[in-house]
């Protein structure tokens, strides 16, 4: 919710994602990046959620990244 809240003048999304790789981290889970997603699939993912607080979309490419980033980053591990 911290992109959501606005607390920040600038850096809210990037905060938002930090945070969110910290507790994915803390509970032994892998971090996301995003790179794989496509731009336009992830605006639309947080127009959907900032606008009518629908999170389906954003839950839907938040798995596609997660099993992306388990795949490609840290499946030696």
């Amino acid at each position: 919710m911290v992109a959501y809240v606005q607390p920040f003048e600038d850096g809210n999304k990037r905060t938002a994602r930090i945070l969110s790789n910290a507790v994915l981290l803390v509970n032994n889970s892998c971090p996301l990046s995003y790179r794989s997603a496509n731009e336009a699939e992830y605006k639309k993912a947080v127009l959907l959620f900032f606008e009518q607080n629908n999170i389906s979309y954003f839950k839907k490419l938040f798995m596609q990244q997660y099993e992306f980033a388990v795949d490609n980053y840290f499946r030696f591990v």
